[in-house]
């Protein structure tokens, strides 16, 4: 009888064993895995164009075994896309294109119903299931674009100036696309729905095209190709020949203090160094700095004519494409932006423009190099500067002196090397040093651009 008892008893802890551990290999094992598919859709931002796709992400650990997707109108329900996989997939991307005859519907809201299922043992066999909505507002009409005003002409290495107006409910991205996909950032400009930007023709750059774009967030696009006449300019080649004095003089003393130059032997070798790789880095510094604008609006742009340094003569000029040769072989090249002044020695710089200090420090090549914004993406940069008056953040006035000349740097001699930047594209000073250039391509587009936006 005890025996019997016995047997009972292990059989029923045996069968208690076997659902304990069938209960922990269900919970914990792969197959009965809990988790519903995720259900994403890509960058709609809450709205359809009905010319595009629209991008639907599914997945699944366990893998997904059925999908259908619907639209939910006014007019019911339409089948965009549904199917009974064969073999589970983790993950799909479904690129659904709106139903025939979609764009003419004339709701301004849908639903975009997803059902995805996975092929998990979980929930008696059945599996996960999930059901995602997604409201979408409908906005077929691309934004309202046209150009107030702009410059009549442009010069290779020189500014220019537009005024245009943008009407859309749903705006998401304004810029103008110049050379290599470059972005213009427009600032709001008088009243609402206008923006004003200038423009910057790279003096390396042999051709010149503004389109201004804007997007709104169901992804219309309008284009509006900027009318300028493009005026080519002709810069001078210089052919220098390296000398050992300078070789072994500057750049030598040069070298001792980049990094790049360090453990480098051969004079040559750290010339093209510092001429191409710290220049670059140099410059992409004065680029990024120089990139940045406002966002806040604007009635006016008011711009003295710009010379920083009194009774100076010009010692070398902007644009000047520099080649570098020793004993007849060519070593390297480089593009000289910016314009070299020269008066006396240590002599104080005052620019004619107020403005804001965005960087007050050395700067390699540069020497010491305060970087100055006066608004609406327009810098100036001093460079080889002997000491600095100011400090980054800083609010300069007019006449204020800002810095002395020097010779820090990459510089032979003292003087004042002084650059004029359009949203991180070095211009032609000169250009800012014309009052009659400034009037025709600055003052005047802005004032006639005001009296006809007053009119509408």
């Amino acid at each position: 009888m005890r025996n019997r008892r016995n047997n009972s008893s292990f059989g029923l802890i045996f069968v208690l064993g076997l659902i304990i551990g069938g209960g922990f290999y269900i919970y914990f094992s792969s197959m009965f895995e809990r988790v519903a598919p995720k259900v994403t859709i890509d960058n709609n931002n809450g709205y359809w164009n009905l010319k595009k796709p629209l991008k639907i992400n599914i997945s699944d650990d366990s893998g997904i075994i059925a999908y259908k997707v619907t639209l939910k109108s006014k007019d019911g329900e339409r089948d965009l896309i549904h199917e009974q996989l064969i073999t589970p997939k983790s993950s799909l991307v479904l690129e659904v294109a709106p139903p025939r005859a979609a764009y003419s519907m004339k709701d301004k809201n849908i639903e975009i119903v997803v059902q995805a299922k996975d092929i998990s043992k979980w929930n008696y066999l059945n599996g996960n299931s999930v059901t995602e909505v997604f409201k979408l507002t409908i906005d077929k009409k691309r934004p309202q674009l046209s150009i107030v005003n702009n410059s009549y002409k442009i010069s290779r290495g020189g500014s220019a100036l537009v005024i245009f107006k943008v009407e859309d409910e749903n705006i998401n991205q304004i810029y103008i696309e110049g050379n290599d996909k470059k972005r213009f950032k427009p600032q709001p400009f008088y009243k609402e729905g206008y923006f004003i930007s200038l423009l910057a023709w790279p003096v390396q750059d042999k051709n010149f095209k503004a389109t201004i774009v804007a997007t709104d967030l169901a992804g219309n696009i309008a284009k509006s190709y900027v009318p300028l006449w493009l005026k080519e300019k002709r810069y001078r080649i210089s052919n220098i020949k390296l000398s050992d004095k300078f070789l072994k003089g500057k750049i030598a003393d040069l070298s001792e203090e980049f990094a790049e130059t360090q453990g480098v032997e051969g004079s040559l070798e750290q010339f093209k160094i510092i001429n191409e790789d710290v220049r670059a880095k140099n410059e992409t510094l004065i680029h990024e700095l120089s990139s940045e604008i406002s966002t806040e609006t604007i009635d006016n742009f008011k711009i003295n004519k710009m010379y920083p340094l009194k009774n100076a003569q010009v010692v070398a000029r902007f644009g000047d494409h520099r080649k570098y040769y020793y004993n007849g072989e060519y070593i390297s090249e480089s593009y000289h932006l910016g314009l070299d002044l020269a008066s006396n020695a240590m002599a104080a710089i005052k620019p004619q423009n107020a403005g804001k200090v965005v960087y007050a420090d050395y700067n390699g090549l540069y020497g010491n190099m305060p970087m100055i914004s006066h608004g609406l993406g327009l810098y100036t940069i001093y460079g080889h500067c002997s000491s600095i008056k100011v400090n980054s953040g800083d609010s300069v006035v007019k006449k204020e002196t800002i810095a002395n000349t020097g010779k820090s740097g990459y510089a032979m001699g003292d003087h004042l090397h002084f650059g004029v930047l359009v949203q991180g594209i070095e211009v032609r000073p000169q250009e800012w040093m014309d009052t009659q250039w400034m009037k025709e391509n600055i003052t005047d587009i802005i004032k006639d651009a005001k009296e006809t936006i007053d009119r509408k």
